[in-house]
């Protein structure tokens, strides 16, 4: 009894929300790329995720997580071009809406991807970043002022980087099997 005592007091230190996490997913937690360890932890301390029982189940939870924060964001971006803009925050504004449309639609793929071809799905996980990162620069060209909108951008690049993260273990362990 002493050891699980023990582990318990390891885990709420090591983490700093009382939370029980799988092995995989403290695993993937404490991992040095994940950038934001307070985001990631909110985001992995779902039932779904901590019940995951591979990397591929993990993300897959992942990319579901991710599509459902950029539909929400689309819907965002959808309300705010409703007001007035400017020609160049409408410019804007429409190319976010198309990178959201994008992140969407790549995040569910990436989900499929897993089973077949771990490196597609690495490589689409990064395009997704790259088509994010393109919204940014035109919302700042355009002068727009919506920290809201930027703050969920970054956390669309939270969901980017857990997936990469994920789909490089996944392709390090592929390697390693042959």
């Amino acid at each position: 009894m002493t050891n699980l005592n023990q582990l318990s007091l390891v885990l709420v230190f090591k983490i700093p929300l009382p939370v029980i996490l799988s092995k995989l997913v403290e695993n993937f937690y404490n991992s040095k790329s994940i950038g934001n360890h307070k985001f990631s932890l909110k985001a992995l301390s779902t039932p779904e995720v901590i019940a995951a029982n591979d990397s591929t189940q993990l993300e897959t939870l992942i990319m579901k997580l991710g599509a459902a924060n950029a539909k929400a964001t689309l819907n965002v971006y959808n309300e705010t071009i409703k007001k007035r803009s400017s020609p160049q925050a409408l410019k804007a504004f429409n190319c976010c809406i198309e990178a959201q449309k994008y992140a969407v639609s790549s995040f569910e793929m990436v989900s499929l991807e897993l089973i077949k071809d771990h490196q597609t799905a690495n490589y689409d996980i990064t395009v997704i970043g790259l088509e994010i990162t393109n919204c940014e620069k035109k919302l700042v060209d355009a002068k727009v002022q919506a920290p809201q909108l930027l703050t969920e951008n970054r956390f669309r690049q939270y969901y980017i980087t857990m997936g990469g993260e994920i789909t490089s273990s996944l392709e390090l362990e592929n390697q390693n099997e042959y």
